[in-house]
């Protein structure tokens, strides 16, 4: 079958779990900034970070697509699992949020990005198997050292926020700001799937 079904049906879950997200951000119940701060300002920066590794995903999702014209049983559900990680997203962000960064919500949140993470690899792998051993896909991932630095980083932040000052919250703040230069990492633009889609579509 072609991809197109595939995108609509991936882009309109990715839009939901954005509107869920949103939706748990919580109204001041006052009327000045300090309220906003008081009252949703954890809240909006969770949804802004779990907001933009969503993006990523489906900016990602949109550019490997481009190179596949149609897709099997195993890309189907390997997609499927990657949307499962993505959907619980919208719960570890709220708990986060609701427990003011405890250390048991940010490594639960830190495994579900890595699990969104091992998942976008495994449909990445499964693309390369179908297409064979001049795929596109691969020839655009090239070394992928991103897609490697990645999951060691999300780890690293795991493990810190599990041993390191474990009363405390000095592990904890290595989590998270390791969770950040990963999205960070992403945020800038990868040529390497535009130069090969470009390539591809004036191939065609």
């Amino acid at each position: 079958m072609t991809t197109s079904r595939l995108e609509a049906f991936s882009d309109g879950v990715l839009a939901i779990i954005i509107t869920i997200m949103v939706l748990e951000l919580r109204v001041p119940e006052g009327h000045d900034l300090a309220d906003l701060v008081h009252t949703t300002g954890v809240g909006l920066l969770t949804y802004l970070l779990t907001f933009v590794y969503v993006g990523i995903y489906w900016n990602n999702h949109h550019h490997m697509f481009h190179l596949v014209e149609r897709v099997g049983g195993g890309v189907l559900w390997a997609n499927l699992a990657l949307l499962f990680c993505l959907s619980l997203f919208p719960f570890t962000t709220a708990w986060v949020d609701d427990s003011r960064f405890a250390r048991t919500p940010v490594v639960l949140y830190g495994v579900n990005l890595l699990a969104a993470a091992v998942a976008y690899y495994v449909l990445q792998q499964v693309i390369i198997r179908r297409q064979g051993a001049g795929s596109p896909l691969r020839r655009a991932i090239g070394a992928d050292i991103k897609g490697k630095a990645s999951p060691a980083l999300l780890v690293i932040g795991i493990l810190s926020a599990l041993t390191i000052d474990r009363r405390g919250q000095v592990g904890v703040g290595i989590a998270l700001a390791c969770f950040v230069v990963v999205a960070i990492m992403w945020v800038v633009p990868d040529r390497r799937i535009d130069r090969v889609v470009r390539e591809h579509e004036t191939a065609a």
